[in-house]
């Protein structure tokens, strides 16, 4: 399938789908007049004798330095060439794909001034599959994300790395097997390649996506730990939660209800709880995985905002005028990076919490310690438990804000920075480790409900605990635990574990 981008009004689905298989995408061709409009008012400009930043100057610090006009190509080459800085592991294939897919779109909306041929290239390298190799860090989040796009854009040009069909090949090479041709970089063009929040961007959406993954899976397994802990549904009554007024609130609270209706446990103790009420883990569920979801859909507009816009510079107005501005500067990012990040560490937390319950004979009513079905003999899921509060605490010391740093660069000319691309890398490692928080939380929660037998809990919470021991069997004794632990983390992270409930009960994203 290949999905065609209408710069200003892509949804976030669209970028989803490029995310999550790896979609194909094209520009709507309506679009192509006017990006060969601004095209020709740069190459008017590069032609004549007026300087203007980034056509026939240098640039940041020596942006007062005029090159002529014969050296033109030779700028654009050695712009890229010299901003190739990144180090670290390649990039993910499809985070890449999503930079340059937001590429395309930012390239589309004709304020770039470059040409079709480029628009075409990148096209190109998608349909074909030549995804450039894109080391992970060297981008402060300001005058674009400079380093990252430059090892893509050396791609274009012929230069640098290159995956396709599984191997790393030089660019040029990865190209030729294609059956793609370089480009020869003309005025500007370089800089509008480079300068731009796309890698940013592309990684607070993979983040995104991934949080919003998990924080629908922790509704089911905290549905789970609900019902195995002999917790009562009634905190989750409509009325409590429109009496608030927050929608994710109100949304959680319906697909909590939703999954535990039908629970032959929960009929069991509904007339006779000692308990006045359960501990907050189980009790505030809406509140807490609520205000999470609220936090995600408000990040999400912001990056489907910054997912449309046009953020390199200089930038061809409506007017044929070309002005120098900041859109390159990723603070809306670096903060929605920062949001997602608060909202990752609370799903994990409260899910730590519902774990420790589980496995604390104290709390659990009944359960045996650490779940065990002969507890001393067998250890049961105390590591595993161990485990999960590891896990959230690392979430916890990387959710320190990264819009707050700051630091100047390239002489003092970029003197305020946003850090938004590292700020968003780190989603990665924090919604990996909320993938095994949540799966371990799905272990306990199963293993929970099913020495409450002959009880059974609800429809939908058999389904979602069938999915599970297709891959993982029950505990019955001790074993090695690792490869339990790292499948149900992957029936998280891939989507299984929430695909096995009824469609459209776990609250989406644009909701």
């Amino acid at each position: 399938m290949t999905i065609t981008l209408h710069p200003g009004s892509v949804p976030l689905a669209d970028l989803a789908a490029i995310f999550w298989t790896g979609e194909n995408a094209v520009l709507d061709r309506s679009f192509d007049s006017r990006i060969e409009k601004a095209a020709a008012r740069i190459a008017a400009i590069a032609a004549g004798n007026e300087p203007v930043y980034g056509v026939n100057t240098g640039f940041g610090k020596l942006a007062s330095i005029k090159i002529d006009a014969a050296d033109t190509a030779t700028l654009q080459r050695n712009l890229i060439l010299s901003h190739c800085c990144g180090v670290g592991a390649p990039l993910p294939e499809n985070i890449v794909r999503l930079i340059m897919a937001l590429k395309l779109v930012s390239l589309g909306r004709g304020a770039s001034g470059v040409r079709l041929e480029l628009v075409r290239l990148i096209e190109g390298m998608l349909e074909k599959g030549v995804v450039p190799l894109i080391p992970e860090k060297g981008s402060v989040g300001a005058s674009g994300d400079l380093a990252p796009l430059a090892h893509f854009a050396a791609v274009m040009m012929g230069e640098g790395e290159a995956f396709y069909q599984g191997e790393q090949l030089s660019g040029r090479a990865a190209l030729e097997r294609a059956g793609l041709q370089p480009v020869v970089l003309a005025a500007k063009e370089g800089l509008a390649l480079i300068n731009g929040t796309q890698a940013s961007t592309a990684l607070a959406l993979a983040g995104l996506f991934r949080a919003h993954r998990a924080a629908q899976a922790a509704l089911i397994t905290g549905a789970l730990s609900t019902d195995a802990a002999m917790g009562s549904s009634a905190p989750f009554t409509a009325d409590i939660h429109t009496l608030r007024g927050h929608r994710g609130q109100i949304d959680t609270a319906a697909a909590l209800r939703a999954l535990l209706d039908g629970s032959v446990i929960r009929q069991s103790h509904i007339d006779g709880d000692e308990r006045v009420q359960d501990p907050y883990c189980i009790r505030c569920q809406p509140q807490v995985d609520g205000a999470c979801l609220d936090l995600l859909r408000q990040v999400g507009r912001t990056l489907e905002i910054e997912a449309n816009a046009v953020t390199d510079n200089p930038l061809v107005l409506s007017d044929d005028s070309v002005v120098s501005g900041g859109n390159f500067h990723a603070e809306p990012v670096a903060f929605a990076a920062d949001q997602i990040a608060l909202a990752v560490c609370e799903i994990g937390a409260i899910a730590q919490r519902r774990i420790a319950l589980l496995v604390d004979p104290a709390l659990s009513y009944g359960l045996p310690p650490f779940l065990a079905r002969n507890p001393g003999l067998n250890s049961g899921l105390m590591i595993a438990e161990v485990t999960s509060a590891a896990l959230m605490s690392e979430n916890k010391q990387m959710s320190h804000p990264a819009s707050v740093d700051s630091t100047p660069t390239s002489a003092n000319q970029e003197d305020h920075v946003s850090m938004a691309c590292h700020g968003a890398r780190r989603l990665l490692q924090m919604t990996e480790n909320l993938f095994s928080i949540i799966g371990i939380e799905a272990l306990a929660g199963a293993q929970g409900v099913e020495l409450r037998g002959p009880l059974t809990t609800s429809p939908e919470l058999q389904k979602a605990i069938a999915c599970l021991r297709a891959a993982v069997p029950a505990l019955e004794n001790d074993r090695y635990m690792a490869p339990d632990l790292a499948v149900a983390a992957k029936l998280v992270a891939d989507g299984s574990l929430t695909a096995s409930v009824s469609a459209g009960l776990l609250p989406a994203l644009e909701g």
